[in-house]
């Protein structure tokens, strides 16, 4: 089992990714998608600060090589502050489980770079596996009705802010990969959270949100929600990303995490009760196939 630790980790994120997905949809919608940002980090950062301190015997990274900071903290501010700002910004517009559908294009997105900057080939079954992630995607898009038949548009904003989350997440896992190496990835996520909250200090002072931020502090339901999220995501589930991306590689990794849609369905359907079309599972399916194809070959 110990030679599968990549794989199980990968399979811990995709289950803990699916309970944040809900938990800061729902929250965004009561608080603003910017006031959960940031305190979520700084939850995470609290979290991972005890944890550290349990298990590495300090509170803050001090260890890391300056190699590590540098990637790391760049790595926190394209996939923490670009990739969740936008992504949680499409929670609000499109819900959960299309953002995080959408969010399948990470793989596909994270080898497209990996051509560009590295000159990694892709074969044939690559690219077919890129053309199904989308073709499920788009089946889910442009294919839906409401119940009186009506045609449901998705907002472009929407779509177009979750794209950018999956590219930003996708850029955030290539740096954090290069930039943690075999360093501790719970104390590389803590640098990479250190780099979001300072960075999210920048977005909110910017966007004039503080207030939103203090107004949110009160509220005990999205409070515990962000808790739970925050528990799920900075802390457990990007530490095990991280962790899988040591142990295997970061398409098999990619892969395996790629299943969070296929999960939300039946999430979203008990929670939310919203109704999931036949569509929609189809999509969903032919999504996380072709992302599969896109690395077995």
């Amino acid at each position: 089992m110990e030679d599968r630790i990549g794989e199980l980790a990968a399979l811990g994120t995709a289950f803990c990714w699916t309970i944040t997905a809900i938990a800061f949809e729902t929250a965004s919608r009561k608080v603003g998608s910017i006031a959960v940002n940031f305190i979520r980090l700084v939850m995470a950062l609290v979290l991972l600060s005890i944890f550290s301190w349990f298990n590495r015997g300090l509170f803050f990274p001090l260890d890391a090589s300056v190699h590590s900071w540098y990637w790391l903290i760049l790595s926190g501010l394209v996939g923490f502050v670009i990739g969740d700002l936008f992504l949680f910004e499409a929670f609000t517009l499109i819900g959960s489980r299309l953002s995080m559908l959408i969010m399948t294009l990470v793989p596909p997105i994270t080898a497209t770079l990996g051509w560009l900057i590295m000159a990694e080939q892709m074969s044939w079954f690559n690219i077919m596996g890129m053309a199904m992630t989308i073709s499920g995607i788009a089946l889910v898009i442009f294919e839906k009705h409401s119940a009186d038949g009506k045609k449901i548009r998705y907002p472009v904003k929407g779509l177009f802010f979750a794209f950018l989350g999956a590219a930003g997440q996708a850029t955030g896992y290539v740096l954090s990969k290069y930039g943690m190496g075999e360093y501790d990835p719970f104390a590389a996520t803590q640098i990479r959270v250190i780099a979001g909250i300072v960075g999210f200090t920048i977005v909110v002072s910017f966007f004039r949100r503080w207030k939103a931020v203090f107004v949110a502090l009160p509220q005990r339901k999205p409070m515990l929600l962000m808790l739970l999220g925050a528990t799920f995501g900075p802390f457990i589930g990007v530490s095990l990303s991280l962790l899988a991306a040591q142990n295997t590689t970061t398409g098999i990794a990619a892969t395996i995490m790629a299943i969070t849609p296929i999960l939300i369905i039946p999430t979203t359907l008990i929670f939310f009760k919203q109704k999931v079309s036949w569509k929609e599972v189809v999509g969903a399916i032919i999504s996380v196939s072709g992302v599969s194809l896109f690395f077995i070959f």
